[in-house]
């Protein structure tokens, strides 16, 4: 009988120990647990607008300056020469950021451009008048480590199509179609989390062949365009 005493109140002994060592280990848990925080909560430093977008959608809308390089040349013709006009068109971009640092971009304008002979060719004065489309994709890396300012860099391809070719003093103008690269620098200044004012410059490397009639004689040749573009607009970050 004493043995049997013995035992139980070593049982009964156990089972409180185990008790207040489970009730140890639920409380430690509970405040492991309060000290992590919530999923989906971040600590936000203001002005850091980067960390609460939830969507990767941005778009730009910009005035946008063409700058193109007075340069290029018919076959055959020694010393010929080209200019182009400037111009200053309305732009749209659309942005998808696939993190907060890589992102994509697509740019739209339309432009013109008068086309004047020049050097050996210069008598020819207003050659003819392009307008030109064309839709740019850059790959781009965003810097995040500056607060509202959010600079960028990119580089992609471009391919330009031009339509509605007037022809001046020459007889007929065919401008075609071509693929250029392009190389790009801004920056975003967010003024809140959605809205920003956005700078941006871009360089295209872009040299179209072209057909020409002059006084009943077909020639071709090359423009070397090779553009600026230099733009000014604000922001919208969904």
């Amino acid at each position: 009988m004493a043995r049997t005493r013995v035992g139980v109140a070593q049982g009964i002994t156990a089972a409180v120990i185990l008790m207040v060592m489970g009730h140890q280990a639920v409380a430690a848990d509970l405040a492991q647990a309060a000290s992590v925080p919530e999923i989906g909560v971040l600590a936000l430093d203001e002005g850091d607008w980067a960390s609460e977008w939830t969507s990767p959608w941005q778009i730009r809308l910009r005035g946008l300056g063409v700058i193109t390089q007075d340069s290029g040349y018919v076959n055959g013709v020694p010393g010929s020469d080209l200019s182009y006009s400037r111009s200053v068109v309305p732009e749209l971009d659309i942005t998808y950021f696939f993190t907060d640092n890589i992102a994509t971009e697509l740019v739209l304008a339309t432009t013109y451009a008068n086309i004047t002979g020049q050097g050996s060719i210069g008598r020819l004065g207003d050659i003819g008048t392009v307008w030109m489309l064309p839709p740019t994709l850059t790959l781009q890396y965003h810097f995040t480590d500056f607060g509202a300012f959010k600079p960028y860099v990119g580089a992609g391809v471009n391919y330009t199509m031009f339509f509605n070719q007037d022809a001046g003093s020459a007889d007929a103008l065919k401008v075609k179609n071509t693929f250029g690269t392009a190389l790009q620098v801004g920056f975003d200044y967010m003024v809140d989390e959605h809205w920003g004012i956005n700078f941006d410059v871009k360089k295209l490397f872009l040299k179209p062949d072209f057909d020409v009639t002059v006084a009943g004689a077909k020639l071709n040749g090359k423009a070397e365009l090779d553009p600026w573009l230099i733009g000014a607009g604000v922001t919208y970050r969904f």
